[in-house]
């Protein structure tokens, strides 16, 4: 296995503040499936930057490039158009608790 992270980039600035009601079911659906990842396995870590940009941070564990490539794409935020994504090869250097 190894690391890789994705950037959730919303469509404007203080998203966060500012979702419909749309937007906070798909954010919500979105939530969920990173929690059943985290129970997996998957997930190494999750959450949204604070202040005017919620730039959305995943850390995960995938088998290859194909794999993480369609976790990220497979996000029910991506899948909507409700942000765009961003994948990178990760390594978790220093972690409290293992390190």
């Amino acid at each position: 296995m190894s690391e890789w992270i994705y950037l959730l980039h919303p469509p404007r600035e203080d998203f966060a503040a500012t979702m419909t009601d749309e937007e906070e079911a798909v954010w919500a659906v979105h939530f969920e499936r990173l929690q059943r990842m985290l129970t997996g396995g998957t997930v190494v870590l999750a959450g949204p930057t604070l202040g005017p940009t919620n730039t959305g941070i995943v850390v995960f564990e995938a088998t290859d490039a194909e794999s993480a490539q369609r976790i990220m794409d497979e996000d029910p935020v991506i899948v909507g158009g409700f942000a765009r994504g961003e994948l990178r090869p990760f390594r978790v250097s220093l972690l409290r608790g293992r390190d």
